[in-house]
């Protein structure tokens, strides 16, 4: 078969303990699956899924690019969930069955543009669509995991929490999230789903540090990087 031009090359996140790595597909987020206070608003009652590009993701390492056209660059601590064996209307008591294993990830969000989108009843893929928005950790096979997961996810920003809080108080649980999840398209091998985030999510600044994890499957150290050459705050 001949291309017009070289395909991307795949992306995919290294595997704890082995020399293969995951071959990324697609992405899909979940949003608000733990308890917020009531200011944000009513709890969706149903799951509410969006997607970003396998190209959006990267190994949590190093710098983070502080993106374009926002000045609201916001963090979200969440589980990430690695299908290795699709399927369609998936029962959850065999759910787990299709999970490879687990990564600690962030949703980086431009908060400004998401919150301008809804208030205009618009979508807000842009406010979750950039270069390097999900960073993520090695994944650890679910071989290696007890289950339930017994862990807490957790970030810090420049030495001080702001997000913590237990697995145990998702909305939805992952085998729930998975099977209502493959009721809407059949999920693939290497599809991810990242699981949503507690409250606690606050805007960045270059040079900030961020540490954060989720206990038992890993943890990321980032520094934001400066802002794009010619933008300064309130550019968006």
């Amino acid at each position: 078969m001949t291309y017009l031009f070289n395909p991307p090359a795949i992306v995919s996140l290294p595997i704890r303990g082995s020399d293969a790595r995951f071959p990324v597909g697609r992405v899909f987020c979940l949003g608000r699956n733990y308890p917020w206070p009531e200011s944000y608003g009513a709890a969706p009652q149903e799951p509410v899924f969006f997607m970003k590009p396998a190209s959006n993701v990267v190994e949590a390492l190093g710098e983070l690019p502080f993106p374009p056209q926002t000045d609201e660059f916001c963090h979200e601590i969440e589980l990430v969930a690695a299908i290795a064996k699709g399927g369609a209307n998936i029962a959850s008591e065999h759910a787990l069955e299709h999970v490879f294993g687990f990564a600690a990830g962030l949703d980086m969000t431009r908060r400004d543009h998401q919150r301008k989108a809804k208030a205009e009843g618009l979508p807000w893929e842009g406010a979750k669509v950039f270069e390097a928005s999900a960073p993520m950790t090695a994944i650890v096979p679910a071989s290696e995991c007890d289950w339930p997961l017994d862990a807490s996810l957790w970030l810090q920003v420049n030495g001080q929490e702001r997000q913590r809080a237990h697995l145990s108080q998702q909305t939805w649980a992952l085998a729930e999230v998975i099977s209502r999840l493959s009721r809407q398209l059949p999920l693939r091998p290497g599809d991810l789903i990242m699981t949503g985030s507690p409250p606690g999510v606050a805007p960045l600044n270059p040079g900030d540090t961020i540490h954060a994890g989720i206990d038992g499957i890993g943890e990321l150290h980032l520094r934001v990087g400066p802002r794009p050459a010619g933008q300064t705050a309130n550019a968006a």
